[in-house]
């Protein structure tokens, strides 16, 4: 499948307006509401260019290997399987859509922790010194990709979704709820939600995910905590972890970021809880 410039040009623009939306939004909170520190300058100009790469780098990586995985899961699945899925309300295939990735995305996202080959790329996220809304797209192109493949292959799978130019056909509602709260979550917000905390991911659950060192491998989910406590890797006390980011040195530049990980020596896993 291919990718016309004007689809790639509608991309862009929605990404601006998406900046433009969050930083109106989580700047004045993070001022009000957050530790009173400041964001490294050369760390918010790489965040920057990281949240430009987020959106445009899978439109490219994924589009060809989503409409391949679209065919093989058309032949693969049994077709009463996709009929019957076609078939339910559309709230439950809603509902189901959004627990199906959930599930993806969690082992996706523990397993760029515990294969050491994964966390090579998955570790520039985690080199993060403070938490600021813009953490949440510091990733490495192939991090992307990865994760993104493991939450969307069961949808296409079961039918709940089909390729489109970002690579997602997920439910626009669940995209824009999903973007959102991945903002939130990396946001540099002391905020403690209370009950809420045993429903949805926050802050607080997040920011132990990016403690330095202690509790690393802990607090995978995106959204749904129970998929930590259903797969013992939850973490979340009434204090906040003193410090984030990693130990083990990471490049300085942005070239170094993207390209140290494909290089023959081999970032290690941190070590297990």
């Amino acid at each position: 499948m291919n990718v016309s410039l004007a689809e790639f040009a509608v991309t862009v623009v929605r990404q601006f307006a998406w900046l433009v939306l969050l930083t109106a939004l989580f700047v004045p909170l993070e001022r009000w509401f957050g530790m009173r520190h400041a964001q490294p300058n050369r760390q918010l100009r790489h965040n920057l260019v990281y949240y430009c790469i987020s959106s445009l780098v899978p439109i490219v990586l994924l589009s060809a290997p989503m409409a391949l995985l679209a065919v093989a899961a058309h032949h693969a699945v049994p077709a009463a399987l996709t009929t019957a899925v076609a078939e339910l309300p559309l709230a439950l295939r809603v509902a189901l859509a959004f627990v199906v990735a959930e599930i993806g995305f969690y082992w996706g996202h523990r397993l760029s922790h515990e294969l050491p080959f994964l966390w090579r790329f998955h570790a520039l996220h985690h080199s993060a010194e403070r938490m600021h809304f813009l953490t949440n797209t510091r990733s490495h192109p192939v991090d992307m990709v990865v994760t993104r493949l493991f939450g969307l292959v069961p949808l296409y799978m079961l039918g709940l979704a089909g390729p489109s130019v970002a690579g997602s056909g997920t439910p626009a509602l669940l995209l824009v709820i999903g973007t959102i709260w991945g903002f939130f979550i990396h946001a540099n917000l002391r905020w403690r939600l209370g009950p809420l905390e045993w429903l949805v991911t926050t802050p607080a659950f997040h920011h132990w995910h990016h403690s330095r060192n202690d509790h690393i491998n802990r607090n995978y989910a995106s959204t749904l905590p129970f998929l930590d406590r259903l797969f013992g890797s939850h973490y979340l006390p009434p204090h906040w972890p003193p410090e984030v980011g990693l130990d083990e040195p990471h490049a300085a530049t942005l070239g170094g970021q993207l390209l140290d990980p494909l290089l023959p020596a081999r970032k290690p896993a941190p070590a297990a809880d």
